[in-house]
């Protein structure tokens, strides 16, 4: 059993040695052990012979040597039930030993897979590095682009601003009542004055303030500074909040095109400025998506029905969008 454990040896390591040197003490054990029961043996016999010598002479003696021969079989039968323990005990360290070593096994073979997944993940990372040096020229050339696009989203900015004010005083020259925003130039005038409630139908008051309006509004667009920077006219139709999103869509729509034919067919229009209008002016339903709210928070419904004039300026939401992304990157 000795040498058998010894060939086993060279697979752990100094584990090997250890288990050497155990299997060596436990052979030692059970060599000293053999000897105590030969020796007990001997003993037995011995006394067995003297005794059977003395048979004549001492058969009063008989039980009580009987009775002490009983109990040494029945210790000798204790010392070979403790051998079976020990023998036992020695068969689980030998399982133990084995799963150890197929746990070493499975764990080299874990390492070496995760070595191989190390050596892709290196692979990968340097073709990300790679791609990211590729990007960051690619950026970098975007980066300038957008410089480029920024210059002239400064130059589009002045002429909106431009564009704003001359709006502000022309409508304040023609004593017109329109509230125009100072950042985006839009312009909201009150539905009321042109729709009854759920109608899109133009009221005769409604036609004398887009009389009015509609020549000072597109008289400043259409001038000649602005004209080429001017991408886009938008009509928005607003409802207040009662009824149906999809009632209130359609009327809002109706609402926003009667006032787009209005202007198509103003007599005062120049052939030029039909001509530039029919390709810039579109008109559009909101619904009650933009409601105008009190102070409160509840809705403004006379202030909702709305009519809205808007302008784009070419390429600005672009830019925007563009100098946004710029942003975000510095």
């Amino acid at each position: 059993m000795a040498r058998r454990r010894m060939g086993r040896g060279p697979r752990g390591g100094d584990n090997g040695a250890h288990w050497i040197s155990y299997s060596d003490m436990m052979a030692s054990l059970l060599l000293v052990f053999v000897l105590a029961v030969v020796y007990s043996v001997y003993q037995y016999y011995s006394m067995l012979d003297l005794k059977t010598q003395q048979l004549n002479e001492q058969k009063a003696q008989l039980d009580l040597a009987t009775i002490t021969l009983v109990e040494r079989e029945k210790e000798l039968e204790a010392a070979n039930v403790t051998l079976m323990g020990k023998q036992e005990e020695l068969a689980a360290l030998q399982i133990q030993l084995d799963q150890q070593e197929n746990d070493l096994h499975a764990a080299q073979t874990a390492l070496k897979t995760e070595e191989e997944k190390q050596a892709l993940l290196q692979l990968q990372l340097a073709e990300q590095a790679q791609k990211l040096a590729a990007m960051s020229t690619t950026l970098e050339n975007q980066k300038h682009q957008m410089l480029l696009q920024q210059q002239r989203l400064d130059d589009l900015l002045g002429v909106r601003t431009e564009i704003i004010a001359d709006l502000s005083a022309e409508l304040s020259r023609a004593n017109l009542k329109a509230t125009v925003d100072p950042a985006t130039g839009d312009i909201v005038l009150d539905s009321a004055i042109f729709f009854d409630s759920n109608s899109s139908s133009i009221k005769s008051e409604g036609y004398d303030l887009l009389a009015r309006f509609v020549p000072v509004y597109l008289g400043v667009l259409m001038r000649p500074e602005y004209a080429d920077y001017v991408g886009e006219i938008i009509i928005e139709g607003h409802t207040d909040t009662a009824g149906s999103y999809k009632t209130n869509l359609k009327l809002s729509q109706n609402r926003a095109l009667s006032v787009t034919e209005y202007c198509l067919d103003l007599p005062t229009l120049t052939n030029r400025q039909r001509t530039m209008l029919q390709n810039l002016l579109t008109a559009k339903g909101r619904s009650y998506s933009d409601p105008v709210y009190n102070a409160d928070g509840t809705v403004n419904m006379a202030a909702s029905r709305r009519v809205e004039f808007k302008f784009r300026l070419k390429d600005s939401e672009m830019i925007e969008e563009m100098n946004r992304i710029l942003s975000q990157m510095d």
